[in-house]
């Protein structure tokens, strides 16, 4: 400290002062057993000094303990020593394992001083040579509390301690009350100094965490050497201390375990029956229950989100289709007013077209002329487009007989040039057709060897046995296997691949097939001679024909007219030519009446049939 300077004196600087240096100082002596002390524990400095001290104080408690004379002292069996309280002998059974070295020593120097055997020979009382004196004791008590091993051996199994368990039950209504005492008891045997407090019902979830995770994993020092039942120094031999020794150490192990158990039941029962436990769980419940709502919650608000989402969508979705809907069915219903227009157009113009013709005879000088005729008309009626009947229409109307003829005749020409070259193309397009499958090997096994009698079988039994028959194709096969002269064993995947390729074929040689199985019908009945047959011959409805050709059909006309019709189709070209070519001494006019005859026939029947039916009702 500078001192004051005295009035009239003054103060000058005379140089400036060095700046400091920071010096690392190892420390040696006593300095570095603390400072090797406070490392292995990893204490402070300012800890060290509180412990420093905490000693100095309990060496001020040592001066001021007192001894407790242990009353059955003199009655102790020195050989029994072992089974005896230490503490108590030397009169420290207040402290126990409290007690410091300094207070075991001035304790045993008190005792000597009273108890020692000399001491009691000068006052005259009667002294027991060896080791039968009671003052053996006193010796044995300071050799095993003076020794650190010696004394934790004797600590671990203090005859004074409780090592009782109390119940769930026990501590149901006063949990700290019962289990506190326990806990400070037990942890004495920590092999950490600091153990924590069992606490309060306000002790927070850290503490209480804290508190269980230490003695779940209780580390504990005591051990049971003390209870030993042989002593190794006894032993004669080797051999014999080995075996001592095996038996210590599974006694030592057996007791261990059964301390460790003590120790885990103690916190088990603890832990079960601790109302903060069952706080926390019940918060723990609650907010995994909030959690779980919450998230819930928000799913929940997530799908109606969605919902909402694909509703609008859908709601969005639906208004466009019904607006292209509408838009569609007013489009559709204006396309089907203008077909309907268009329709009426058509009819209007093909009436006009058939009344004209029909007023001019369809230019026509004799009857088949005419019906000839009426066939190209009904061809211009559907052939022809609206423009172009129109156009036909107005110079018709406007021409004379031979000039509408001429047109007309013109107009037929270029429909049939016309119908010609489609059908050209299509035969083309379908030999093209059946050649390329030819060529990739379509139809399978069921090409090989089908001459024109297997055909005509095949189409015979296919009409013969229709869709719904049970085993159609098997059955097909087994009736061309029975009447086949071929030789050839078809099964039904040749016959169902044969059937798919007649399907295929182009209309040609549909009707190429078609002429020769008629031409075969013919042939078989061509020899049966007229004069066999006595049918009656059928009535005509119309009695006007005067001619030749208005004869009677008889029956054999008729199926050769029956057959015909089949064989040619009403889109066969020339259909009535070829018809009147199938029956011999017919011509086409002949076929033609024969046919509308037949038609009024039918038509007369079924209306009778259906009056007959009414007046029976």
């Amino acid at each position: 400290m500078l001192l004051k300077a005295v009035e009239g004196d003054e103060t000058a600087v005379f140089t400036t002062t060095a700046a400091s240096v920071q010096i690392q100082v190892e420390p040696v002596g006593r300095w570095f057993e603390a400072y090797l002390k406070r490392r292995n524990r990893t204490a402070s400095a300012s800890f060290q000094e509180l412990e420093e001290e905490q000693e100095s104080s309990e060496e001020s408690e040592d001066e001021e303990f007192q001894l407790e004379e242990y009353p059955m002292l003199r009655t102790l069996d020195p050989k029994d020593w072992k089974n005896q309280d230490h503490y108590s002998v030397l009169g420290v059974p207040h402290l126990r394992y409290k007690a410091t070295q300094k207070q075991i020593k001035a304790a045993h120097k008190a005792i000597v001083l009273k108890h020692h055997p000399d001491k009691r020979k000068a006052t005259g009382e009667q002294i027991v040579e060896g080791d039968n004196d009671y003052f053996t004791c006193i010796t044995k008590a300071i050799e095993t509390l003076s020794d650190p091993v010696k004394r934790r051996a004797f600590d671990s199994v203090d005859p004074t301690f409780d090592n009782a368990v109390p119940s769930k039950n026990e501590g149901k209504d006063n949990f700290w009350e019962v289990f506190s005492p326990v806990f400070e008891r037990n942890a004495r045997w920590s092999s950490k100094k600091h153990v924590p407090k069992l606490g309060t019902m306000e002790s927070s979830f850290e503490d209480v965490d804290n508190f269980y995770s230490f003695w779940y994993n209780f580390d504990s020092w005591r051990e049971f050497s003390y209870l030993d039942e042989e002593e190794k120094e006894k032993a004669e031999c080797r051999d014999e201390r080995r075996w001592i020794d095996k038996q210590n150490r599974a006694s030592r192990g057996q007791r261990k375990k059964e301390e460790m158990n003590r120790m885990r039941t103690l916190v088990d029962t603890a832990y079960n029956g601790d109302p903060r436990i069952k706080k926390f769980k019940e918060e723990e419940k609650a907010r995994k229950e909030s959690e779980k709502k919450a998230k819930v919650e928000a799913k929940k608000r997530e799908q109606e989100e969605k919902e909402r989402a694909r509703q609008a969508e859908l709601d969005a979705a639906r208004l466009a289709k019904e607006k292209e809907e509408e838009e569609a069915k007013q489009v559709a219903q204006q396309v089907k007013k203008e077909k309907e227009i268009q329709k009426k157009a058509f009819k209007k113009e093909r009436q006009k077209l058939r009344t004209t013709c029909k007023n001019w005879n369809y230019f026509a000088d004799n009857e088949a002329d005419n019906v000839k005729m009426m066939e190209e008309v009904e061809k211009l009626c559907d052939r022809l487009e609206l423009t172009s009947l129109q156009s036909l229409n107005d110079i018709l109307a406007s021409g004379s007989r031979e000039d509408s003829k001429v047109v007309v005749e013109k107009q037929m020409q270029e429909v049939n040039a016309q119908l010609q070259r489609e059908k050209e193309a299509e035969v083309q397009m379908r030999q093209a057709a059946r050649s390329a499958e030819q060529a990739s090997g379509a139809g399978g096994a069921g090409g090989k060897g089908w001459n024109e009698e297997d055909l005509q079988l095949l189409i015979k039994a296919v009409n013969l046995f229709p869709a719904g028959t049970n085993a159609r194709w098997e059955v097909i096969a087994n009736y061309m296997n029975l009447h086949s002269t071929s030789g050839m064993k078809r099964t039904a995947k040749d016959v169902i691949n044969k059937a798919k390729n007649l399907q295929r074929l182009d209309p040609v040689q549909k009707d190429e097939i078609n002429r020769k199985a008629f031409e075969k019908f013919k042939k078989e009945h061509s020899c049966v001679a007229p004069t066999i047959d006595n049918a009656v011959p059928s009535e005509r409805f119309d009695g006007s024909g005067s001619d030749g050709n208005a004869a009677s059909w008889t029956t054999e006309e008729q199926k050769l007219l029956e057959q015909a019709l089949k064989t040619f189709p009403v889109s066969t070209a020339e259909r009535w030519e070829k018809i009147a070519a199938a029956v011999p001494g017919r011509s086409k006019k002949d076929c033609m009446k024969r046919y509308k005859e037949l038609v009024e026939m039918v038509k007369a029947k079924k209306a009778a049939q259906g009056v007959g039916g009414k007046s029976k009702k």
